[in-house]
C-alpha cells in the first residue's frame, strides 16, 4: 500500500466517523483489528470495536476537524492529529454524571496498515483535561 493509499483509507475512516457511520468506519478494518486506547483496556476485534462505537455514539456526540495524517514511506504505519469537538449526552459509567457538557480537545491517533485495511489504531488524549471541562473547572 501506498503512503497516499494510506492517507485516503484514514481520511475515509474519519469521515465515516464524522458521519457515526459504524459500517463506514468497520469496512476500513483488517482482521485482527486491535483498538488500544491511552485509558482503558485494548478492544480486540471488529464486535468488540463495534459495540464500543454503538456505545459512545448513545454517550457522546463528536465531531473532528483539522484532521492532519501522517504516513510513513511505504504507508504500513501513519499517525494523525486532530481536534475534537463533542457534547456529554449520556453518563459514563465511572465518569461525571452527563448534563449535556461541551468539551474540545486535541487527540492524536497511531495506525497500522495492512493488505488495505486499519490492523490497530492507538487513540490517545487527555482525561484530565476532557474532566475538567465536563465538570466546569
Amino acid at each position: 500500500m501506498t503512503a497516499a493509499a494510506t492517507r485516503k483509507l484514514i481520511t475515509r475512516y474519519y469521515d465515516a466517523f464524522n458521519a457515526q457511520d459504524v459500517d463506514g468506519m468497520l469496512a476500513c478494518l483488517g482482521a485482527g483489528f486491535v483498538h488500544d486506547v491511552s485509558q482503558g483496556e485494548a478492544r480486540k476485534g471488529k464486535d468488540k470495536f463495534a459495540a464500543f462505537l454503538a456505545h459512545m455514539n448513545a454517550s457522546y456526540k463528536e465531531t473532528l476537524s483539522d484532521i492532519v495524517v501522517m504516513t510513513n514511506a511505504d504507508g504500513s504505519r501513519a499517525a494523525a492529529e486532530f481536534k475534537l469537538k463533542g457534547k456529554y449526552l449520556k453518563t459514563d459509567p465511572g465518569l461525571p454524571e452527563a448534563k449535556g457538557q461541551t468539551y474540545k480537545l486535541r487527540v492524536g491517533a497511531f495506525f497500522e496498515v495492512k493488505g488495505g485495511k486499519i490492523t490497530r489504531v492507538s487513540t490517545h488524549y487527555n482525561l484530565k483535561d476532557w474532566t475538567r471541562q465536563v465538570l466546569g473547572a
